[in-house]
């Protein structure tokens, strides 16, 4: 399969063929199978997201004991995670400077 290159922002959860469309955080050159589980991905934080927002509001549960914030973690990592195996060289080496895939 041949790689494009796409524009991607882990905050908005975009993935822009054009650079002008909308900001962004990362540059990766990607297959159309990579886009798709990028997107997946994406779409399993907005799941995971919501539920972190509804356990927020029982404050009896410390963040280090919470399920729904362990799922929201792993999931932003397994999105960088894509991202970095993607990623142009510049790409790479930022997430290498942000340490969230360590350990």
């Amino acid at each position: 399969m041949d790689k494009k290159r796409y524009y991607v922002s882990v905050q908005a959860g975009t993935i822009m063929e054009n650079q002008g469309d909308s900001a962004y955080e990362f540059e990766i050159e990607a297959t159309d199978l990579q886009v798709h589980a990028l997107k997946s991905l994406f779409e399993q934080r907005t799941e995971t997201e919501f539920d972190t927002f509804i356990r927020g509001h029982a404050l009896a549960v410390p963040y280090h004991f919470d399920a729904e914030n362990d799922l929201y973690d792993d999931c932003l990592t397994q999105i960088y995670r894509a991202i970095y195996e993607c990623g142009t060289e510049e790409t790479k080496q930022h997430i290498q400077s942000m340490g969230i895939l360590n350990g």
